[in-house]
């Protein structure tokens, strides 16, 4: 693994310890800043949020969500695509392509250290056979030594091998599919907001551009339709 990785997959560790910012709270507030922005556009033109885009944080419409405004890397997305939409020399497919390929480069990026973990965790059971085996080689050399010699040392030999199934199978190995677990629901994120973005520049009006993304999301995070609607109004 790179240096890159390594120190990426030790900071993931820290996160695991918290519970994940992604809930139907998140989405909604995702969903909500979008339909402003949408809202802001159609009733005062693409150029009027040219200003929220460029400095999201001294964004009135932005400041209303802290909790998307926080996360740097998703409030640079909504902002690069809100660019190329008021840019207006981009067709809705070709947009949809580009995000693709975008949020695909970022789940690359993203699952190296949940990757490599899992690397580390299918070579720990061969560092247990490897202390094994050491350990028996030393135990052999001392077979003339009394039992209780001769057991310490071959018991030192299983606690190779169990370290090595200890380290695999209950904390390397589980840590890379939770990272795997955590990266997945957060690039849902992404692709909500995906899919609201396209639709907006399909020409659908905010209430429905958002509705296509709140279909992406899955049954236990979705907000309702009435919830959502609810939560815009009192943002």
């Amino acid at each position: 693994n790179t240096g890159h990785t390594a120190r990426t997959a030790v900071m993931w560790f820290g996160r695991l310890m918290l519970p994940s910012k992604v809930n139907q709270s998140f989405y909604m507030d995702v969903l909500s800043l979008l339909f402003d922005l949408f809202a802001k556009s159609r009733r005062e033109g693409m150029m009027a949020i040219e200003s929220d885009y460029e400095e999201p944080n001294s964004s009135a419409v932005f400041s209303k969500y802290p909790s998307v405004l926080i996360n740097q890397d998703m409030t640079t997305f909504i902002c690069d695509y809100l660019r190329l939409v008021t840019s207006g020399n981009m067709a809705s497919h070709e947009l949809d392509n580009l995000m693709d390929i975008e949020m695909d480069t970022m789940r690359h990026e993203q699952e190296s250290p949940a990757i490599g973990l899992a690397r580390v965790a299918d070579a720990l059971p061969g560092f247990g056979i490897v202390a094994a085996v050491m350990g028996i080689v030393l135990s052999m050399a001392s077979i003339a030594e009394p039992p209780e010699v001769l057991g310490g040392k071959v018991a030192a030999a299983l606690v190779g091998t169990f370290t090595g199934i200890l380290l695999a199978y209950g904390i390397i190995g589980p840590a890379s599919n939770a990272i795997q677990n955590r990266i997945d629901l957060e690039m849902d994120v992404y692709q909500c907001i995906k899919a609201c973005v396209v639709a907006s520049q399909n020409g659908m009006p905010p209430q429905l551009a958002v509705e296509f993304g709140r279909k992406t999301l899955y049954s236990n995070e979705r907000p309702s339709f009435s919830e959502l609607e609810e939560h815009i109004r009192g943002r």
